[in-house]
């Protein structure tokens, strides 16, 4: 078993920085309604990230070893947060969105599988608890675009 060490410290108010074992910080911070200063992502934010992050790192190393020519790659996540306290998400989209020219999308859909059905830990812890769903585009790059 592998074990991880984190650490967060209070700033001011609802401010906090936190580290873990890479020893880089983070500042999470609420609105200032909720006696924070809007001076770092939420935590929720910093979940959102994390999903989005992972896959990503996934599925580019995957298309990479498969030498898929992507020119550009981002990815978009909606989220739906219940009203009600504990305000969990309940659903997570995340639309993968490819740049690049002759992309098969076979090679973009096995990476995608792989990554939400295997490698993905953070898309795995939450996925008991949350509706997780994707879609992807492929885009072509035109010439005289930058990359």
């Amino acid at each position: 078993m592998i074990k991880k060490n984190a650490q967060v410290i209070q700033i001011k108010g609802n401010t906090y920085a936190a580290k873990a074992d890479s020893n880089h910080w983070v500042v999470m911070d609420t609105k200032p309604i909720a006696g924070g200063h809007g001076a770092g992502a939420t935590p929720k934010e910093l979940l959102l990230f994390a999903i989005g992050g992972c896959t990503s790192s996934d599925i580019i190393s995957i298309l990479r070893k498969k030498r898929v020519d992507i020119k550009h790659y981002e990815l978009h996540i909606r989220a739906t947060e219940r009203e009600e306290h504990p305000k969990i998400f309940t659903e997570i989209h995340i639309e993968y969105l490819f740049y690049g020219n002759d992309l098969n999308p076979t090679d973009i859909e096995k990476a995608i599988e792989l990554s939400t059905t295997k490698y993905c830990g953070v898309s795995a812890m939450v996925q008991p608890t949350v509706k997780l769903t994707h879609s992807y585009r492929i885009e072509p790059v035109e010439a005289g675009t930058p990359e």
